[in-house]
């Protein structure tokens, strides 16, 4: 199986209908009867009667468009107004990544590390706070949000992350502030208020075992901000734990395990859990260095998984075994989030490819056209298979099997056709089109009895829930 890191604007639909409408299922397993996009019982809408079936996913539903930061596409990432917009794109649920403020409030923020999202480095006010620290075993440098109270942070303006790739997104730099999760919840709550139309939420807790063990704050005193906790405590807070609406995620292991057998359970939620992979797991690394013990690493943590975990068990991707899938189902696990090329593998190429003509080759990788296991290997375990991040932009497109340049919607439709049970997108709309037309194509009189699964149609009021 490949392992790659992920490396995102237009937004044109040209050549969808040249794209293959029919899917052939990896496999072959019952899931129990749910909305489409669904890891667990809850609002949404009901298969067509009498319509054939759809999609390979899991229990046959139509696949769940995630808005990844919002519509960091289109708008700047892990900002209201980005949110808002991925929500009337088509979204079913957004994601935003969740960072502490030195006063324990959870933020929308990429990572920790505010340099690169916002304008902290025209703040000269701010210029004793930039530091170098180690996250996850790496140095990172710049000015960091735990170092910062809410207030301060309320000073700075959100900016484009990777301004080289989406240059036309540097048009909102400046405009918005860094959002609060609370306020991401609230413009699910207003739009379902102005719509009728329910969306779900997935936050990821980003690093947990550096905020809570290992991370320190710029004067050098112990951050100690359990994120998973916190994250549990703001959900209970905002009325908002309806396990067919939210949805959490991690790169690492033990804290979802803490979630799911400790804290969720004292505070009355049973939110799903997805297991992202292929960049994390450094809460492994962590627990079995045994000079970390006097900061809290513990190997412990993981003996109620049916699995072995060792100190080798990331770089060994252990984590992608069969037996390992199942533990993580049995254990804490309604999903995986793999990385789109641990599905579709995909080698580097070079010379770059110019896919667009404007003289400029950002294409770096091309599709070998074999597809692993793995979707197979989840759905067999019971979990769904969330991959991320679909990116319209042509730097992070990988050519065709036979050197040619995709369309605007292959990789999505090439997912979809793999059993994907949802995406993480930048483009939800591009996400959100190619869904609808897929059920609509399925739907049809010529299709019937042809396709796999049942497609919920966009403009049920109800969100696909997990």
């Amino acid at each position: 199986m490949t392992m790659q890191a992920d490396a995102s604007s237009g937004e044109s639909l040209s050549g969808l209908d040249d794209l293959p409408t029919q899917f052939a299922s990896p496999c072959d397993v019952d899931g129990d009867a749910a909305p489409a996009g669904s890891l667990a019982d809850g609002p949404g809408g009901e298969p067509t009667a009498g319509a054939a079936a759809t999609f390979p996913t899991l229990d046959g539903e139509a696949p769940l468009v995630v808005g990844h930061r919002g519509a960091a596409g289109s708008r700047l990432e892990e900002t209201v107004e980005g949110y808002r917009y991925a929500i009337q794109q088509g979204a079913d649920f957004i994601e935003p990544d969740v960072v502490p403020t030195k006063d324990g409030v959870l933020i929308a923020r990429h990572e920790p590390e505010l340099g690169g999202t916002t304008d902290v480095s025209d703040h000269p006010e701010f210029a004793d706070r930039y530091a170098t620290k180690m996250i996850d075993g790496a140095p990172v440098s710049g000015w960091f949000a735990e170092d910062f109270t809410l207030a301060e942070i309320k000073t700075l303006y959100a900016r484009e992350r990777i301004p080289e790739i989406r240059p036309q997104n540097t048009q909102y730099n400046d405009q918005y502030r860094v959002a609060t999760l609370d306020e991401v919840i609230d413009v699910i709550k207003q739009a379902e208020a102005d719509t009728g139309r329910q969306v779900g939420l997935i936050p990821e807790t980003k690093h947990p075992t550096y905020f809570k063990y290992e991370g320190t704050h710029v004067d050098g005193t112990p951050i100690h901000m359990d994120t998973s906790q916190m994250l549990i405590d703001n959900l209970v807070a905002d009325g908002f734990t309806d396990p067919s609406r939210v949805v959490i995620q991690s790169f690492e292991v033990a804290n979802l395990i803490d979630l799911q057998t400790r804290i969720m359970p004292a505070a009355g939620v049973d939110a799903p859990l997805i297991q992202l992979m292929n960049e994390g797991g450094y809460d492994i690394t962590f627990n079995f260095d045994p000079a970390k013990a006097a900061l809290g690493a513990d190997p412990s943590v993981y003996q109620g998984l049916n699995y072995p975990i060792k100190a080798d068990t990331v770089p060994n991707n252990d984590l992608y075994n069969p037996a390992a899938l199942q533990a993580m189902h049995d254990l804490y696990a309604e999903a995986i989030g793999p990385y789109k090329d641990d599905i579709l593998v995909a080698k580097a190429i070079s010379p770059t490819v110019d896919g667009n003509g404007d003289g400029i080759p950002l294409i770096a990788r091309q599709l070998t056209g074999d597809d692993t296991s793995l979707v197979f290997d989840a759905h067999a375990a019971g979990l769904k298979v969330v991959p991320y991040t679909i990116r319209d932009d042509e730097a992070f497109q990988a050519l065709n099997p036979d050197g040619s340049v995709p369309g605007p919607t292959d990789e999505y439709r090439n997912l979809i056709a793999a059993g994907v049970d949802g995406f993480f997108t930048d483009f939800p709309g591009t996400g959100r089109q190619v869904v609808d037309q897929l059920q609509a194509e399925a739907l049809s009189p010529q299709s019937q009895g042809e396709l796999l699964g049942v497609g919920r149609p966009s403009d049920v009021l109800g969100v696909p829930t997990f």
